[in-house]
């Protein structure tokens, strides 16, 4: 991060965040949120994600909602999320979800049991 750039903690802390997500891993846009600090603050994840993923070379394509889906509106970025996922060994089921049990690295780290398929983003 530049000198004269000035990131909030929390976005400090996401950016930080991201960028140790390994590859082959996925993690929802709540467990970012909730390891940076401010537990219902996916939304702002998302921002983050979206205004800075390019800047800071976040590996945007490893975040996906709480039900294991990707979550990008449009048809054509949905699909080279997957595409760059499965490139990483990221298997997803008929349904276009993910197998959390398989994949998601961050919940074994953080220890949260977080169980998926809930209303979070």
């Amino acid at each position: 991060m530049g000198k004269n750039e000035q990131l909030t903690p929390f976005t400090a802390e996401v950016i930080r965040i991201l960028k140790e997500i390994p590859s082959g891993c996925v993690v929802t846009y709540g467990q970012v949120a909730r390891m940076a600090g401010s537990p219902r603050a996916a939304r702002q994840v998302v921002r983050i994600l979206h205004s800075m993923s390019r800047k800071y070379q976040l590996p945007w394509h490893r975040v996906v909602n709480a039900k294991g889906e990707i979550a990008v509106p449009d048809a054509d970025s949905r699909q080279w999320q997957r595409s760059l996922l499965e490139k990483e060994g990221i298997v997803f089921a008929k349904d276009g979800r993910v197998d959390w049990k398989q994949f998601d690295c961050l919940a074994k780290e953080e220890g949260t049991g977080e169980e998926h398929g809930t209303k979070e983003s």
